[in-house]
């Protein structure tokens, strides 16, 4: 194994990824709408606060201002043309904040979904899917960019897109999948599903997994549905700091830095090794999480009932794949609130 997320995956037991990017950003006075994209080119000194911001609280990962530089969302803002040039600035300035942290820090590309259906239900071709996350690739690695980072991808149809993408830059691939829709994705897909996809993508993932999705526990659980399968891939955990609120004109997640350590922890029992933050997660929060790893000893696979009770039920009675339907608890009152 020669590219660095490899060798990190080989010496370390767990790895701590970043937490929430648009969150962070709408913090520094980025607009509802706006591309955050445009930023790596207009607002760096915000991007380099970003990155630091994770490198700074223990991060051993961060994903790239990326993840909707893309021909197909970059066209809502007339800059589709601009798809590899904003990818390259996003991997750029991450790569420069990357070699000046003093230890390995690991640099992903992130690519989130095209916002279109692909066929046949909708008009989004494998091959134009191909073609926009390999333009998108390509400049991420021309940045710098370690690894390419696909997530938040609901179609496996999308997903084989970009990893057949992904081969054809000769990248390593990191991807994960949104389980938010009673334990699938909005289009199906079950935890197992996506597992045993995983394991025959064009090019196979470094790690795979899941984010954002609805909270921290429903993620818990689609990471035991994971684990259960004894398969070879380190897996990936990144959920939500919490649920989202609407306080005072704007979103707020409920979960605080100590749930998020608690999260971070039962993450690992869970059978899961690169760990992280998705929507609502601030460098408070990683802050805890990174203490939480280094300091907890690694404890038993953890049951539905302690999820619940550690970091709140969950949101539907099954985590999708019917198999649990009558032993999940239901959600209840967070023990803490944000």
């Amino acid at each position: 194994m020669s590219d660095a997320l490899s060798r990190m995956l080989a010496e370390r037991d767990w790895i701590l990824a970043d937490g929430a990017t648009g969150t962070n950003l709408f913090n520094m006075g980025l607009s509802s709408g706006d591309a955050p994209e445009f930023w790596n080119e207009t607002e760096q000194d915000k991007i380099r606060a970003l990155y630091s911001g994770a490198v700074d609280a223990g991060s051993d990962l961060f994903l790239t201002n990326s993840f909707g530089s893309n021909a197909s969302r970059l066209k809502l803002h007339n800059a589709a043309h601009r798809a590899r040039e904003l990818s390259r600035m996003a991997a750029e300035i991450g790569r420069d904040i990357a070699d000046k942290a003093g230890r390995p820090v690991i640099v992903a590309g992130s690519q989130g979904p095209t916002g279109e259906i692909m066929a046949p239900m909708g008009s989004l071709t494998h091959e134009i899917a191909v073609e926009m996350f390999h333009e998108q690739a390509e400049g991420l690695k021309e940045g710098g960019a370690d690894v390419l980072w696909v997530e938040t991808i609901s179609a496996p149809e999308e997903m084989k897109a970009a990893a057949e993408a992904a081969k054809l830059a000769d990248m390593p691939l990191c991807a994960t999948m949104s389980f938010d829709t009673a334990g699938r994705t909005m289009m199906g897909v079950t935890s197992e599903a996506w597992a045993k996809l995983a394991e025959k993508l064009t090019k196979v993932p470094l790690a795979y997994g899941a984010n954002c999705g609805v909270g921290a526990s429903d993620l818990l659980r689609t990471v035991l549905g994971f684990s259960s399968l004894g398969g070879d891939l380190p897996i990936i955990a990144k959920g939500n700091a919490g649920i989202p609120k609407y306080v005072d004109g704007h979103i707020h997640y409920d979960g605080t830095p100590d749930l998020m350590a608690d999260y971070a922890v039962l993450a690992r029992d869970s059978g899961a090794t690169i760990i992280g933050g998705c929507c609502g997660t601030m460098p408070e929060h990683l802050e805890k999480m990174r203490a939480a790893l280094e300091t907890r000893p690694k404890g038993p696979r953890p049951s539905l009932e302690e999820i619940a009770e550690r970091l709140g039920g969950f949101s539907s009675a099954s985590d999708g794949t019917g198999a649990d339907a009558a032993a999940a608890p239901e959600r209840k009152r967070r023990r803490r609130r944000g």
